[in-house]
């Protein structure tokens, strides 16, 4: 059975984070809260989790996985970003909302759209997201939680703890989350395109 961390929503014992992120460096999944849905989460070098995390969410290759980074930085590292992209961002994060860049080299192939190469990348603001991605020091790898065949993502940890005990190594149980998952932005063209409507609001972004 997985583990099951109480921690608390706006000050999460620093015990328990260094805990959670011995569990992702040795391979574990992570069902996590964030500042929309709960989300599972990995390593991003470790490809069998990587591989693990797509078969309990049901979803090959060409489904988007997204990089939890720090801050605009980090996401500079992984995306290609130019001046304009960087000014939308900077009004956007943290905050509930995934972007659709062009990958940098340090991406690993397999984590990047096979026919497009690009990747998804958020900055949360939940603190526990927050402090699990400053005690690993790089980001994490996500994907909201919704199990196959399923429309709705999971919000009670109880209940991921119940679904998903046996599949992953870690439930942290950061109280309820929204049922929204991200708004989904791509700025990969001349101008921010809309692909998912979600809990931030578009308007930042100009649409």
């Amino acid at each position: 059975m997985s583990q099951f961390f109480q921690i608390h929503p706006e000050n999460p014992q620093l015990r328990l984070i260094k805990q959670a992120a011995q569990i992702v460096h040795e391979g574990g999944i992570v069902a996590l809260p964030t500042d929309s849905c709960y989300a599972l989460v990995c390593h991003l070098d470790d490809k069998t989790a990587v591989d693990r995390l797509r078969r309990i969410r049901g979803v090959d290759e060409k489904h988007h996985l997204t990089l939890l980074c720090r801050d605009l930085s980090e996401i500079s590292q992984y995306a290609k970003v130019d001046n304009r992209q960087y000014r939308l961002l900077k009004s956007a994060t943290p905050g509930p909302y995934t972007v659709i860049l062009e990958a940098t080299k340090e991406v690993p192939r397999r984590l990047s759209h096979p026919s497009r190469k690009t990747i998804g990348l958020r900055v949360p603001e939940n603190p526990i997201a927050r402090a699990l991605l400053e005690e690993l020091g790089q980001p994490l790898l996500g994907t909201t939680l919704i199990l196959p065949g399923e429309g709705d993502p999971l919000t009670d940890p109880d209940e991921v703890r119940d679904q998903l005990g046996r599949q992953v190594e870690l439930v942290i149980d950061g109280g309820a989350c929204s049922l929204e998952p991200t708004t989904v932005i791509d700025l990969t063209g001349d101008e921010p395109e809309l692909v998912r409507q979600g809990r931030g609001d578009a308007a930042v972004f100009g649409l």
